[in-house]
């Protein structure tokens, strides 16, 4: 095992990860809990099974379809998010003004 490539891996997705809502609720957790390393290893464990289960249902999914139809679902689900925030945030924002 390359030890250097798992570290440099790890201090990646982690700088990367710092951000996200699970670190902030971690954050917000541990100022009113007792135990802050049981608040940690709790969220710690709670992202490593996320994403065991996502890498999970990735595989089975690209095992029941073809790259191809995956590639197009992708490819379709993008163009629709971009098109409801290109056509329709703006009649959202302008109602709520």
């Amino acid at each position: 095992m390359d030890w250097h490539l798992l570290g440099l891996s790890f201090i990646t997705v982690f700088l990367s990860e710092l951000g996200d809502k699970s670190q902030l609720a971690a954050i917000a957790l541990s100022s009113r809990g007792q135990s802050q390393k049981a608040i940690f290893f709790g969220t710690a464990g709670a992202l490593l099974l996320t994403s065991l289960l996502g890498a999970l249902a990735g595989g089975a999914v690209a095992e029941l379809l073809p790259t191809r139809i995956l590639k197009a679902i992708a490819a379709v689900g993008f163009a629709i998010l971009a098109a409801r925030l290109l056509f329709f945030n703006n009649e959202e924002s302008a109602e709520s003004e």
